[in-house]
């Protein structure tokens, strides 16, 4: 079965010899949007509880969330190594010495073979990046940005608390160190439509970024943008218009780039809008059948499928 685009698991698999998984860590940080040295309040979309993962709980240490979360994989794959992915908030927003101990605190627990690090582009400073450079040098280490989108209008409409210059800027300054260097957007944020988020895929293509996350769109309950959402409501894509979108997205892509996913689900109890009523995997196979419908993907990305990572 033909291979569409760069999919993170085949990639992930050409680099390491053994099966690897991603264990979410919330390590306890907050974010500069939140407590006031960049705004109030964070952005309006924002609520970390939709991709905590149940084993997550900032409560306990890192290498006791580490370790549930192995428990937690190893029903399904015993044979595995793990990566750990400080994921929730800020995750370089502390002073270096902090950061440098919760880091190796992950790195030295068994099985885990490198780190993923979520943060946004406007706190990564030089220091950082010089230990950061120097991590890279004895294990696995990619840097996710948050990006969002590249319209500055937008990023102000959703109270983001930086442009696209600062985006840009981060991304090249760890691309320099010879760091790997993921981007995470959302398609269908407020008036954001299907052309405009045409027009910046080649923008963010353009980025030196090794990884791409792409989400849609989602309403969680209790944030601001619900609040508006209820008050002033917007279109959000149909899981039609959606596969469509993605498929006129990727074409716009660089052919060597590294797509992680496309979708995100969060849970039922906070979701406002959409409610697709999809299961991953079937979203997954829709989208696997559009792609083989599309004459234009004919002939590209070849090599091996593995299926979407969602």
């Amino acid at each position: 079965m033909k291979q569409y685009y760069n999919d993170f698991g085949t990639w992930l698999r050409q680099r390491f010899p053994y099966k690897v998984q991603k264990i979410s860590i919330d390590a306890g940080f907050t974010c500069p949007n939140r407590d006031g040295l960049t705004g109030r309040g964070g952005c309006t979309y924002c609520d970390n509880r939709t991709f905590n993962p149940a084993y997550c709980n900032r409560k306990k240490t890192i290498t006791e969330q580490l370790e549930d979360g192995k428990r937690f994989f190893s029903k399904k794959y015993p044979a595995m190594k793990y990566l750990a992915y400080f994921q929730a908030y800020t995750n370089t927003y502390s002073p270096l010495e902090s950061l440098r101990r919760m880091y190796e605190e992950a790195l030295s627990t068994e099985d885990v073979v490198g780190i993923v690090i979520g943060t946004r582009p406007d706190c990564m400073p030089e220091a950082l990046l010089d230990y950061l450079e120097g991590l890279n040098k004895q294990t696995f280490v990619l840097v996710e940005y948050g990006i969002e989108t590249a319209n500055d209008r937008t990023l102000l409409h959703i109270n983001r608390g930086h442009d696209f210059a600062c985006s840009r800027s981060a991304v090249e300054r760890t691309h320099a160190r010879g760091i790997l260097t993921g981007a995470h957007i959302i398609l269908g944020l407020p008036e954001e439509d299907r052309e405009e988020s045409l027009r910046q895929a080649p923008i963010i293509s353009a980025l030196p970024i090794d990884i791409l996350k792409i989400h849609q769109m989602q309403i969680i309950r209790g944030t601001r943008l619900a609040e508006e959402y209820v008050e002033h409501p917007f279109h959000l894509y149909t899981p039609q218009e959606y596969i469509e979108l993605i498929v006129g997205y990727i074409q716009l892509l660089r052919k060597d780039l590294v797509l992680d996913r496309f979708v995100s689900q969060a849970p039922s109890d906070l979701l406002v809008a959409p409610k697709w009523g999809l299961k991953n995997y079937e979203f997954a196979n829709l989208l696997m059948q559009h792609l083989r419908h599309t004459q234009a993907f004919q002939g590209q990305y070849a090599r091996h499928s593995s299926g979407l990572l969602l």
